[in-house]
C-alpha cells in the first residue's frame, strides 16, 4: 500500500443531463481547455433524464482533441460485452487513442429489468463481469489466431471474428466496493474506480490490501492496478470539513490520498464550470508539485509506466542526474523579447556565491534543483499553450466574420470563453507556485545561507511584478470579450507576460539550483 508511483491524472465527472445538451458538452470542452486529463460521464441507460453515454462520448470525442474519455462506469448488464468491445475500439481509433473503459457489474436492478436486462445476484454479477472482461480482451486481440470463444455462464461467444484493435492499450477500470469485486480487480483489471462518498474511513486501505493480495496471487504486481477516485466537494474561504474549504486544503488532502492511499487519478464530480476551473488551475498543479517533491526525496517507489494523455507541449529533454559533479542544467535565457515594454532592469539582478568547483553532489542532493527545473518546464509549456490558443481564436475570428453564420458566431463566443478560462487558470498556476516559494522555500534558503539574501529579495520583488503583469492579462481579457478589436491588447499583454516570466524563471534557476543541492533545502 502507500504510493504506487503512477503519474497523477485529474478529471471531471459530469452529469449527462438531456435537458441542456449544450451545457453538458460545454463542460466537457471546458475540461479540456482548462487542462484536465480526463472527462467521464455516468452510464445509466434506463434513466430518461440522461443522454445515452456512449452516444455522448462519441460526440464529445469529436469536439475535443486531447482529453481522454470514459464512462464512469459502463452499465454492463445493458451493454453486451462483444458489442461494447467494438464500440470502445472504434471510438478509440476515431479519437486517436483517447478512450478508457470503466466497467460496473450493475445496480438498480428493477430499472435494468424494465429495459430488458437480466437481474443478477451480487455473486452472479461478479462472474458475469469476469466473463465480459474475457470477451472484450479477446476481441481486442486482433492478431491472435482463431475466433473469440468464451463459453460462460452469462456471456457466450462462439467464434466471433476478432478486432478491430483499439489505437492504444485501453485500460479496464472496475467500480468495486465488495471483497469479490476487489479480488477481481486485483486479478484482472487495470484500475480500481470507487467513489469517495460511498466509502467509510479505512475502506481505501482495506480495498488496496485486498487488491494487492489478489494481484500477487495472480502473478501480477500491485502496481499494475491504478487507483482512481471519484471525489466531490465545495470550495470555500474557510475549512468546513473534508474537501470543503479553500484550494490549499484540497491540495493537502488530495496529496495525502496520493501518497498514503496510492490514489493517482482524482475525478471531480461537479457540473459547475467554476469548480472545474479551480480544480484544474489551483488544485491539480499544486498536488502534482507536492507529490513530485515527496517522490524526489526518495520516499516513494519508482513511477510505474502508464498510458497518459499526450502532453500538448513537450518539455525539453533533460539529462538524468547522478552523483558527482553538479549536473542540473539551468534553462538559459535566449535573450529574445516579444514586447517593447520592460518591467525591470535585468542588469541590476544580484548574483549569489559562486559554486565550489571541487565539491561533489549526490543524485539525491541534486533532485530538488532538477524538480525546480521540471516545474518551470511545466509553466513554460503552459505559456506556449496560451499563445497557441490565441492564434486559434484569431483564426476563428476571421472565419466567423467571413461566414457570418450563427454557428460560427457561437464557435467564436465559445473560443473567447474557453480562452478566458484557460488564461485565468494559468494565472492561478503561476500564483500558486510563487506562493509556495515565498512562504516555504525562500525563507529556508535565507536562513541556510545569508549570502543568498539579495537574490531571494530580488526574486520576491519579481514575483510581485509578475503578479501585476498577470493582472494586466486579466484586464486585457475583459477588453477582448467586450470589444471586437480586443485581441491585439490581449496579445500584447501575453507577450509581456512571456518576456517577464521566461526571464524570471531562467534567473531563478541560474541562482538557486546549486544552492538547493548544497544546502539540502527542498
Amino acid at each position: 500500500m502507500g504510493d504506487y508511483g503512477h503519474d497523477l491524472v485529474f478529471g471531471s465527472f459530469t452529469t449527462p443531463a438531456s435537458d441542456d445538451p449544450d451545457h453538458t458538452v460545454g463542460l466537457a470542452v471546458l475540461a479540456e481547455q482548462v487542462g484536465l486529463d480526463l472527462v467521464t460521464f455516468q452510464d445509466h441507460p434506463y434513466q430518461p433524464r440522461f443522454l445515452d453515454t456512449w452516444t455522448l462520448l462519441s460526440y464529445v470525442a469529436a469536439r475535443t482533441s486531447r482529453v481522454h474519455l470514459s464512462a464512469n462506469v459502463t452499465n454492463l448488464p445493458l451493454r453486451p460485452p462483444a458489442v461494447l468491445a467494438r464500440s470502445v475500439a472504434s471510438l478509440d481509433l476515431l479519437s486517436g487513442g483517447r478512450v478508457e473503459l470503466g466497467l460496473g457489474a450493475g445496480a438498480f436492478w428493477e430499472a435494468i429489468e424494465a429495459m430488458g436486462g437480466r437481474r443478477l445476484t451480487p455473486g452472479q454479477g461478479v462472474r458475469a463481469l469476469e466473463e465480459a472482461i474475457d470477451v472484450i480482451r479477446q476481441l481486442w486481440d486482433a492478431d491472435a489466431r482463431g475466433g473469440v470463444r468464451v463459453d460462460g455462464e452469462f456471456h457466450r461467444v462462439v467464434g466471433a471474428k476478432r478486432g478491430p484493435a483499439p489505437a492504444h492499450a485501453v485500460p479496464i477500470w472496475l467500480g468495486a466496493y465488495k471483497p469479490r469485486m476487489l479480488q477481481l480487480t486485483g486479478r484482472r483489471a487495470d484500475g480500481w474506480l470507487p467513489s469517495l462518498g460511498y466509502l467509510q474511513p479505512g475502506d481505501l486501505a482495506k480495498g488496496n490490501e485486498i487488491i494487492d493480495v489478489a494481484a500477487r496471487q495472480a502473478g501480477r504486481s500491485p502496481g499494475d492496478v491504478r487507483r482512481l477516485l471519484n471525489i466531490s466537494g465545495q470550495f470555500a474561504s474557510a475549512g468546513h470539513g473534508p474537501l470543503h474549504g479553500p484550494a490549499e486544503q484540497w491540495v493537502r488532502e488530495l496529496a495525502d490520498l496520493a501518497l498514503g492511499d496510492g490514489i493517482s487519478a482524482f475525478i471531480l464530480g461537479s457540473d459547475d464550470p467554476d469548480d472545474l476551473r479551480r480544480f484544474a488551475g489551483e488544485v491539480a498543479p499544486a498536488v502534482r508539485e507536492l507529490v513530485a517533491a515527496e517522490r524526489d526525496r526518495g520516499t516513494a517507489p519508482t513511477r510505474t509506466p502508464v498510458t497518459e494523455p499526450a502532453a500538448v507541449v513537450e518539455p525539453p529533454a533533460r539529462p538524468r542526474v547522478t552523483g558527482g559533479a553538479f549536473a542540473v542544467v539551468p534553462t538559459p535565457d535566449d535573450g529574445r523579447r516579444l514586447s517593447d515594454q520592460r518591467v525591470w532592469d535585468e542588469s541590476a539582478r544580484p548574483s549569489g556565491p559562486a559554486p565550489d568547483p571541487t565539491r561533489t553532489y549526490t543524485a539525491h542532493e541534486q533532485a530538488t534543483g532538477q524538480h525546480l527545473v521540471q516545474v518551470h518546464d511545466g509553466l513554460r509549456g503552459e505559456l506556449a499553450q496560451i499563445h497557441d490558443l490565441i492564434e486559434q481564436v484569431a483564426a476563428g475570428e476571421i472565419d466567423a466574420g467571413a461566414a457570418r453564420s450563427q454557428i460560427n458566431t457561437m464557435t467564436m463566443r465559445q473560443n473567447r470563453w474557453t480562452l478566458g478560462a484557460y488564461c485565468e487558470s494559468y494565472c492561478r498556476i503561476v500564483t500558486t507556485h510563487h506562493t509556495i516559494e515565498d512562504q516555504a522555500l525562500f525563507p529556508r534558503l535565507r536562513q541556510a545561507d545569508p549570502r543568498l539574501r539579495p537574490v531571494i529579495d530580488r526574486l520576491e520583488q519579481e514575483h510581485h511584478v509578475i503578479h501585476d503583469v498577470l493582472e494586466g492579462v486579466d484586464r486585457a481579457l475583459v477588453a477582448y470579450v467586450g470589444a471586437p478589436d480586443g485581441l491585439a491588447e490581449l496579445r500584447a499583454a501575453v507577450d509581456l507576460l512571456t518576456d517577464a516570466l521566461l526571464s524570471h524563471l531562467s534567473y531563478e534557476e541560474r541562482e538557486l539550483v546549486e544552492p538547493l543541492a548544497r544546502l539540502g533545502v527542498s
